[in-house]
């Protein structure tokens, strides 16, 4: 059974980590920290999200944001975010995978 899609006001200040499937790395090098970063900020400036901290270890992330009123929600952001550093990924390693 899926879990429940989660409740939050348009408006708040969340932590959002993201790890790799099976605690693999999903940062091989410094190209890949470069190239999420500039997903982060591209995703910042469209969605209009305040990033308060983050830290980028090899195989985790940890993004304390808050939503805003004129931005997408949380749930966007994470999505456009992760999927874009996705598609990197597997097109840099030629990964066929689940991330």
């Amino acid at each position: 059974m899926p879990r429940s899609a989660r409740i939050a006001p348009k408006e708040f200040v969340c932590h959002a980590p993201t790890r790799g499937n099976n605690k693999q790395d999903v940062f091989k090098d410094e190209e890949d920290f470069r190239k999420y970063l500039e997903i982060l900020w591209k995703y910042k400036n469209q969605y209009k999200y305040k990033l308060y901290h983050y830290v980028l270890m090899s195989n985790h992330v940890h993004l304390v944001m808050e939503t805003t009123q004129e931005g997408g929600d949380l749930s966007q952001i994470m999505k456009g975010i992760n999927l874009s550093y996705t598609q990197h990924y597997k097109k840099k390693y030629q990964y066929a995978g689940h991330f």
